[in-house]
């Protein structure tokens, strides 16, 4: 846990699939690749964006194998843990520690709605699975179950959770969480339109979406912030926005792949029950990915 660097650009990655929609591990190892090679710190497997609760049990342990292998080393791999019962979460911790996963990205099990003892529950269950460090994933529009401060209190005598994704759109709870807890629990920004905020109020990195289509700016844009270049951050915030408010939408993972393979990253196809964008939606998103690559700030500054 203590060499688990949990600052910079964490991508949330996508997992690429072959036209039979069965995985393609050498897609999905080059797009781990150029992340990294493009600079990013860390990794997120097997979340949202990697489609986890459409892949097989196999499948998962498959691509982390994969995922290990490509990155050997270079930056931490964040696992996702979501399943629909605990037990399950527990199963996956113990097998992602072994298979060479450095930390875990634990989700509430899906579909249920728990209560707050529920919830506690079943985090420290899974925590107590494997040795990993635990970042805990806080969505509440998306999983319909909100990591209140009671709860991550509940929990502060667990040693192995160390952060919190914070993807609430409310950015308040970044405040709250420090004066309730000082450094007891990691910040990260896990929603990308509103990550700069984040990032000021105490996020310590960001677990993004859209950096998967384009992680060079995503990489200059925490950099900025670190160097205390608000100017600069703003800036390509402010280039950035119409494609963040896409991580905020359902169709999230459709719109992410479309812009990875309209930049050369990758592939839109994705398993159902998703089916890749169409029509206005499709013509819209392509529309403003197409914008932003035609007015990149990293290459405008370097042609000034």
């Amino acid at each position: 846990m203590s060499s688990m660097n949990w600052s910079g650009v964490f991508p949330a990655a996508t997992t690429q699939f072959k036209t039979d929609l069965s995985i393609d591990i050498d897609a999905s190892q080059q797009v781990l690749d150029a992340l990294v090679r493009d600079g990013v710190h860390g990794l997120v497997v097997l979340g949202t964006c990697g489609e986890n609760n459409s892949l097989e049990a196999d499948e998962k342990r498959q691509m982390l194998r994969a995922a290990v292998e490509v990155v050997a080393g270079r930056v931490p791999i964040v696992v996702g843990v979501s399943e629909l019962t605990t037990s399950r979460a527990a199963v996956f911790a113990k097998d992602a520690e072994s298979l060479g996963a450095d930390a875990l990205m634990v989700l509430p099990a899906m579909v249920y709605v728990p209560t707050e003892a529920e919830l506690e529950t079943h985090f420290r269950t899974v925590a107590r699975a494997s040795a990993l460090p635990i970042m805990l994933y806080n969505n509440p529009p998306a999983y319909r179950a909100a990591i209140t401060l009671d709860v991550l209190a509940s929990l502060a005598d667990e040693p192995t959770i160390v952060a919190v994704k914070e993807s609430a759109p409310d950015t308040r709870r970044f405040t709250d969480l420090a004066r309730a807890f000082g450094e007891r629990f990691i910040l990260m920004a896990g929603l990308d339109d509103v990550a700069l905020e984040g990032l000021l109020m105490g996020a310590r990195g960001w677990v993004s979406g859209l950096t998967s289509a384009f992680p060079q700016e995503s990489v200059a844009l925490v950099a900025a912030v670190d160097r205390g270049d608000l100017e600069e951050a703003r800036r390509i915030y402010r280039w950035f926005m119409p494609l963040l408010h896409l991580d905020a939408e359902h169709d999230l993972v459709q719109s992410i792949k479309l812009a990875e393979q309209i930049m050369g990253r990758g592939s839109e196809r994705v398993r159902m029950p998703r089916l890749p964008l169409a029509g206005a939606r499709r013509a819209e998103v392509t529309a403003m990915v197409e914008e932003a690559a035609a007015n990149r700030p990293l290459l405008a500054q370097a042609a000034a």
